[in-house]
């Protein structure tokens, strides 16, 4: 009978799970049809919160006419230096607007059918910046 004790192992106490971090941004999209879950977390959120307000056209909001996004109209007109500029104020104005992201570095250049603005997109309280590319197409929108 005691070799029956020999052949019992006790085992220690777990090691504690970490805590789960809280994420710090919730939201949902229904944009892409191809995911499974429409909620979104965090730096996807804020980063669908911005390609939502580019897709809102200046003057659309109708308690806020100055709210949204300038390009849509200036698609087929000349890129003129002044055009460029102005649609670079807009671009920071857009995404500064939103507190939890600051836009440095923006830049106006054409492409194939539209306008391309690239410029450096801070995450204020995660402290990441990240290089951004939108592209305003004539015909497929933004992409």
């Amino acid at each position: 009978m005691a070799d029956l004790y020999k052949e019992i192992k006790i085992k220690g106490e777990k090691a504690p799970k970490p805590p789960v971090a809280q994420k710090s941004y919730r939201g949902f999209s229904t944009v892409n049809p191809d995911t499974t879950s429409f909620q979104q977390y965090d730096l996807a959120l804020i980063k669908q919160d911005l390609i939502n307000h580019f897709n809102i056209r200046q003057g659309e909001k109708l308690s806020n006419p100055e709210f949204g996004c300038i390009i849509w109209e200036a698609l087929f007109e000349p890129l003129t230096t002044e055009l460029k500029e102005a649609i670079a104020q807009n671009v920071t104005g857009i995404v500064n607007y939103d507190p939890r992201t600051s836009a440095t570095g923006v830049q106006v250049s054409e492409y194939e059918s539209g306008i391309q603005i690239e410029c450096t997109l801070k995450y204020l309280q995660y402290n990441i910046s990240e290089n951004v590319k939108l592209n305003f197409d004539k015909a497929n929108g933004l992409s």
